[in-house]
């Protein structure tokens, strides 16, 4: 016999796969193709074997082959977000969830059940009985009919017929006995019994009737005063625990209230539009001329105009508090709020918030009572519900109109930065980064602070410190303490937004950035005593204006030192105001009760209406405000009453239009308007310069 050859790894892995037990016989190819056939299965594990590596199989050591890694299974889901937020009504506030749901579902199948007497049923069982019906009538004729192999053993055959046995005697069921988790459905209904209608009447006997009459006398009266007397002086004697008592009172008063809230806001809306169908009626004459009237004779005056009075608002409540700030609402065009307080800082007492319609001139709409005196408001353009008060003590709050509150929503508190002196004027800004509602303020305690509404609390910042420019004084302990200047007024630039203006006690007129806190860009010594307004020009960007105690109005060019307009209005001007029609028209108000009316295109020198519009002479007025689209001004006095004027036509001039050509309206028109007068004033300068 021939010896053997060495194995390749084709066959040797062909001779391991074939043989899986002994008895089995394993076919390896020799290299010339002959056969060799091996009986027995130890010969394969006998020859040489070669191990195949890949080729980016890393090689590594003993030690570091037995160096272990172990990998921790978890039930979490690695793609689960762990920063959910969500809104928790009960504390009114954003809520990190602390579960988050690990459950990761890969597969989901639907399945349907139906009942087992319904056509979708039936043809099921029938589709199926059928094929086990045929199953079963074929399974035992094939078990009769075969016969086992002539070839095979004896030892064989019994486990044919065994297997054959179990064939035959497992029978398929044919529905015999009911399944225990069968689905089963039965319908059962139920009508109630409607008892009929039965109706009884009864007749009722008149209730007796007695007819009292006596005399009183004097003694008799005298008689049941004493005996009045006596059970009050029992009654005192009693004693009483004293907070029962107080809890009674507050008891009653609650529900007297609630009885009475009840049975108005049941017809409040109704109410409200027949008191203004009243008022429109009782009113019908101003209504008319409000709508209708112009002064005729405006025709015949040499560029003159006059104010109509119109409605005269006033609140019983409020008539011994000074006007002390308005404010008209940027989107309803007939709705304005009112400032009650008090300039006299020896009579401080309460503040009010009124809000009145040009609709309902007899009484106000919503009403606000606060601790201290209202100095300033401003209401929120993009919502008008929304109003930012000042308050004499210092603090600032902001109300919701349309919610049944008597506070503010938001107030400062000694905590948050509250001002220490009077705040004199508060300003809606644009929203900031995080969309969050924010408005500053000014205080005679020298600062500029901005308050940002984040959720239920005013968090602030302050903006700048109105620092004088004096050599600082030397404190108790040697440090040097910095003096600062008392803020009046400011007001936002109406393009640039981190521009705005500053006016100060001392007369001063500060230009700011919010950008820089420590240092003003430029300041100007406007005016001799306190200022009372600084107001940006609507159209133009460069002009602003001034007005202060000591009787001027002055307007200024923010680029230049020097005002470009003065006018002496022999008076303490109380407040100044631009028109929203023009940019050379605006009005001021002064302390003899007078409301004057420039427009610079018109007159450069002097007022185009000077009008009285207080009954007594001792009437100061404190402020003033156009109307956004209705030629009318609203005008406060220091006790408590705003009467609405009306404007006549030399008063609101309109460019008026060539003939074949339209009228020239617009912002450019305006600027172009005020350059033109600005250039008539600076030319002068210019040629003494050269």
């Amino acid at each position: 016999m021939p010896p053997k050859k060495p194995l390749n790894l084709k066959q040797a892995l062909a001779g391991m796969q074939g043989g899986k037990g002994k008895g089995m016989r394993a076919i390896r190819d020799d290299d010339d193709g002959t056969h060799t056939e091996a009986g027995d299965q130890g010969d394969d594990w006998m020859q040489p074997k070669s191990l195949v590596k890949p080729d980016d199989q890393l090689e590594l050591n003993e030690q570091e082959l037995k160096e272990e890694f172990t990998r921790i299974l978890t039930a979490n889901n690695p793609h689960a977000p762990q920063n959910i937020v969500r809104y928790s009504f009960k504390e009114k506030q954003y809520k990190q969830m602390s579960s988050v749901d690990q459950l990761a579902i890969h597969f989901v199948l639907d399945g349907n059940m139906l009942h087992k007497d319904s056509d979708e049923a039936r043809r099921q069982m029938t589709k199926l009985g059928l094929n086990q019906d045929a199953a079963s009538e074929h399974a035992p004729s094939e078990a009769g009919d075969e016969k086992p192999p002539e070839g095979e053993s004896e030892a064989e055959k019994p486990e044919g017929g065994e297997a054959r046995d179990e064939e035959t005697t497992t029978p398929a069921p044919k529905g015999g006995e009911k399944l225990t988790n069968q689905f089963n459905f039965s319908e059962r209904a139920s009508q109630t019994y409607n008892n009929p209608y039965r109706d009884r009447g009864t007749a009722t006997e008149p209730p007796p009737r007695l007819n009292l009459s006596s005399n009183v006398t004097q003694w008799e009266i005298f008689d049941a005063y004493q005996e009045d007397f006596q059970k009050q002086e029992k009654n005192k004697e009693k004693k009483v625990i004293p907070g029962r008592k107080d809890e009674g009172k507050t008891k009653k008063k609650l529900t007297a209230v609630e009885a009475q809230g009840d049975d108005i806001t049941r017809i409040s809306r109704a109410a409200k539009i027949v008191e203004r169908m009243v008022n429109q009626n009782t009113f019908d004459d101003v209504s008319q001329d409000f709508r209708y009237w112009e002064d005729v004779s405006d025709e015949y005056r040499d560029q003159e105009g006059t104010l109509l009075p119109l409605w005269k608002f006033t609140y019983d409540k409020a008539k011994k508090l000074a006007v002390t700030s308005l404010c008209w609402s940027p989107k309803y065009r007939d709705f304005f709020a009112v400032g009650h307080g008090s300039y006299d800082f020896l009579k401080q007492t309460r503040g009010m918030i009124l809000f009145y319609s040009l609709k309902n001139p007899s009484f106000p709409e919503y009403i606000f009572t606060t601790e201290s005196g209202v100095m300033c408001i401003d209401i929120n353009p993009e919502h008008p519900y929304l109003v930012a008060v000042g308050f004499y003590d210092g603090s600032v709050g902001v109300f919701n109109v349309t919610e049944n509150r008597t506070g503010p929503v938001y107030q400062s508190t000694a905590k948050n930065g509250k001002h220490t002196d009077p705040v004199w004027q508060v300003r809606w800004q644009k929203d900031d980064l995080d969309n969050n509602l924010n408005f500053f303020s000014v205080s005679s305690d020298g600062r500029v602070v901005s308050w940002t509404l984040i959720k239920n609390e005013l968090h602030y910042h302050d903006v700048i410190k109105l620092t004088l420019e004096d050599v600082p004084t030397d404190g108790p302990d040697g440090t040097q303490l910095l003096t600062l200047g008392c803020g009046t007024a400011f007001d936002f630039h109406k393009q640039t937004d981190y521009l705005f203006l500053v006016g100060t006690e001392e007369g001063k007129v500060h230009k700011c950035s919010k950008a820089y806190s420590s240092q003003f860009l430029d300041t100007i010594d406007a005016h001799h005593m306190a200022v009372y307004k600084v107001a940006w020009n609507p159209f133009h960007p460069k002009i602003f204006i001034t007005c202060s105690a000591d009787w001027t109005v002055k307007i200024w060019d923010h680029t230049v030192k020097d005002p470009m307009f003065t006018f002496d209005l022999k008076d303490s001007v109380g407040d100044v105001a631009w028109a929203p029609y023009s940019s050379t028209i605006f009005a001021a108000v002064t302390a003899d009760g007078k409301v004057h009316v420039y427009d610079l295109n018109i007159n450069k020198y002097e007022a185009i209406c000077e009008q009285a519009v207080v009954q007594k002479k001792k009437t100061k007025l404190t402020h003033i405000a156009f109307n956004p689209s209705h030629p009318i001004i609203i005008v406060g006095d220091d006790r408590g009453y705003v009467t609405s004027l009306k404007l006549s036509p030399n008063l609101r001039k309109v460019p008026k239009a060539k003939k074949g050509q339209e009228a020239n309206i617009g912002p450019e028109v305006e600027i172009a308007k005020m350059d033109k007068l600005l250039a008539l004033v600076k030319e002068p300068e210019t040629n003494k310069k050269n």
